[in-house]
């Protein structure tokens, strides 16, 4: 009863079924009251001609003589032998009738009922075409990767065709939509980088002339970390773009290598920050992009440090490993600040922050778990964050084993 398919078998074969027990209990009806109808007087000579097989005789008038007793007793006699016999015919009869009608009613209800659920497989099969296609879009490992899927139902236009057709043009206008948005996403960050390069180099050539106060220095270097921060942030825009594209180019990864390069790479920030960083490398080989993982880690780990105590007590965990199913796996565990659990989806979206604790800083663009997320998702993989006891988060990444 889940299903289209099932209520629609049991709605035809129910009223099959419903319409042959109607049609049964009419004809029993009918046959009854042919069977009671009253017999027919009969007399001795009706008795001799069924004896003997012969004719007739033609019945009596009122001038001949009166029947004797003893022929009124046997007329007596056989109309009741009569009636009993019509009594016992009618009764098999309608036995016979209701049992046998009523067992081959089951079997073409249930002919009917299997007939109903093939016929309504065919009427519902464009129906799951378009479930099948929604499911595929649904399931892409990134958004809007999956919307070049089409349902093409082909047949002559009816309902559902107009459904299906409906839902091909909504799709084929969203993936022009995503398209878009990457793109521009792509170009706009390709075309500023040009711009704040020359800022930059300018901003350079100004601060190191000789004839340059200490106001102007001091200037150009404010103006030098606000530049840094813009190419943070276009960096970082190039990498989500890139990393919501599908991956055509894969290659064997030791996760293990990753995070010990990654670590190696985040100790000046960490030592800045009084921050102390572990890690726990066993074997994790997977298959993808390596700089897209390795941006992966990077994002974890300097967001571990980042968003940290603050009072020089903090640190940070990381550990790759090989689990029992195969899969891999990169935790990061980091002290910090209490996170609420209902705050964890926030996280995730792209220049979205906390709250004061986790600010707008030079250092930030609010993008790296953004990225992060996208990158485990289009490896085929997640990127999941839990509140750990005591402050902190503890993100963990769940990858295919190669």
């Amino acid at each position: 009863m889940k299903t289209m398919r099932a209520r629609f078998t049991l709605i035809y074969g129910g009223l099959f079924l419903v319409a042959g027990m109607v049609l049964l209990g009419i004809t029993c009806l009918l046959l009854d009251a042919r069977l009671t109808e009253p017999p027919q007087s009969i007399s001795l000579a009706d008795i001799a001609q069924a004896a003997e097989g012969e004719e007739a005789p033609p019945p009596p008038t009122d001038e001949s003589p009166s029947q004797s007793e003893e022929q009124q007793w046997v007329l007596r006699g056989a109309s009741v032998l009569l009636a009993e016999e019509q009594r016992q015919l009618r009764s098999e009869a309608i036995f016979l009738l209701v049992t046998q009608g009523a067992i081959a009613l089951m079997l073409v209800a249930g002919a009917a009922a299997g007939f109903g659920w093939v016929l309504a497989g065919r009427v519902l099969a464009p129906l799951r075409r378009v479930t099948e296609t929604a499911r595929r879009i649904a399931g892409a490992p990134v958004a809007g990767h999956g919307l070049h899927e089409r349902i093409a139902l082909s047949g002559r236009s009816d309902e559902v065709k107009e459904l299906a057709d409906s839902f091909d043009t909504m799709v084929k206008r969203l993936d022009r939509s995503f398209e878009g948005q990457r793109r521009f996403v792509a170009n706009a960050s390709h075309e500023l980088r040009t711009p704040l390069t020359l800022n930059r180099a300018l901003v350079e050539m100004a601060m190191h002339r000789k004839t340059a106060s200490a106001d102007v220095r001091q200037l150009g270097e404010n103006l030098l970390e606000i530049n840094a921060r813009q190419e943070r942030l276009i960096a970082g825009l190039l990498l989500l773009a890139r990393a919501e594209h599908e991956i055509s180019d894969r290659s064997p990864v030791d996760l293990a290598d990753v995070v010990s390069h990654v670590v190696a790479q985040t100790a000046a920030e960490a030592s800045a920050a009084g921050v102390t960083v572990r890690e726990t490398t066993a074997q994790a080989v997977t298959s993808g992009d390596v700089a897209l993982l390795e941006g992966l880690i990077h994002n974890l780990v300097q967001n571990a440090i980042r968003h940290n105590t603050g009072d020089g007590s903090g640190w940070v965990s990381v550990a790759s490993r090989t689990t029992a199913s195969g899969r891999v796996e990169v935790e990061v565990i980091n002290s910090g600040p209490t996170v609420p659990p209902y705050d964890i989806p926030k996280l995730f979206e792209p220049f979205r922050r906390l709250s004061a604790d986790r600010v707008s800083t030079t250092k930030s663009a609010g993008l790296g778990l953004s990225i992060a997320r996208s990158v485990a998702h289009v490896h085929a993989g997640t990127l999941t964050a839990a509140p750990r006891l005591g402050g902190g988060l503890i993100m963990t990444v769940v990858l295919p084993g190669s």
